[in-house]
């Protein structure tokens, strides 16, 4: 059986926390995890469900150098920075 081994915890990002403040959510922290006996990392990626005025899954990855876009939407399955996510929020506020 696979046995793995949480290494890191992800906190949420503030930035993006001060843009959802007005909005009902929920989140998961993400970790990264070390596969036992092997050399693999696995990440799971911090998720804030937004629950009011809409419902919005955005999934939020360990930025590397090669990607300048940390977040992914799974309602959209497109990848966004985080002005993208502010414009994209603030057509939801009423």
């Amino acid at each position: 059986m696979l046995e793995f081994k949480t290494i890191q915890t992800l906190k949420p990002n503030t930035e993006i926390l001060e843009v959802i403040k007005d909005y009902k959510y929920k989140i998961k922290n993400g970790k990264v995890k070390h596969l036992l006996c092997t050399n693999l990392q696995i990440i799971e990626p911090t998720e804030y469900l937004i629950t009011y005025p809409t419902t919005l899954t955005i999934l939020e990855y360990k930025v590397n150098e090669i990607s300048s876009k940390p977040f992914y939407i799974k309602d959209h399955k497109q990848k966004y920075n985080l002005k993208e996510i502010k414009q994209i929020l603030n057509k939801f506020k009423g």
